[in-house]
């Protein structure tokens, strides 16, 4: 493994298998809860969203152990898994807010949808440092921060699945 890829798998082995099984913890939450969550549009959007970031940082950490890459390839898996990541986020952030609207709880909205839109944004700028520009460190860091934050919104949206849908 060359660098900067070296100094991060580590850091990518660990988080992988982290981001993974909070995908399926996640999973296992929202069966508990399903008939709930699925006659919520906006709960069922906030599940795939959360699940989306979630898994395209699990996908990128893996990508990130691909040995003998170079950096600006990389870059263009971050691009390509946030493209797709975007739509899935996009389409769940319209389902939010009309759900929002639909229910009343327009207030929260932003919040609701900043929770599992923020960390794409973050892949986007990352994978665009990578290709076109030699800062590759802090594009590494910047997929990091983002694969973190996908951990903590995923784990946030999993109480909602959990608990709060209950009360």
């Amino acid at each position: 493994m060359e660098e900067p890829f070296a100094a991060w798998s580590e850091f990518n082995v660990a988080v992988a298998g982290a981001g993974a099984a909070l995908g399926g913890l996640l999973i296992v939450a929202l069966s508990v809860n399903i008939k709930t969550i699925a006659d919520s549009p906006g709960l069922a959007a906030r599940a795939s969203g959360s699940i989306a970031s979630l898994i395209l940082g699990v996908v990128l950490c893996c990508a990130g152990l691909i040995p003998g890459q170079v950096v600006w390839g990389y870059g263009i898996v971050v691009l390509v898994g946030t493209a797709l990541c975007g739509v899935v986020v996009v389409r769940s952030a319209v389902r939010v807010h009309r759900d929002a609207v639909d229910t009343g709880y327009g207030r929260w909205q932003v919040e609701r949808i900043v929770l599992f839109a923020v960390t794409p944004v973050i892949y986007a700028v990352a994978g665009i440092l990578l290709v076109a520009t030699s800062w590759s460190a802090a594009a590494l860091v910047l997929v990091a921060v983002g694969t973190l934050l996908a951990i903590v919104t995923t784990v946030l949206f999993s109480w909602v699945a959990l608990v709060e849908v209950l009360r």
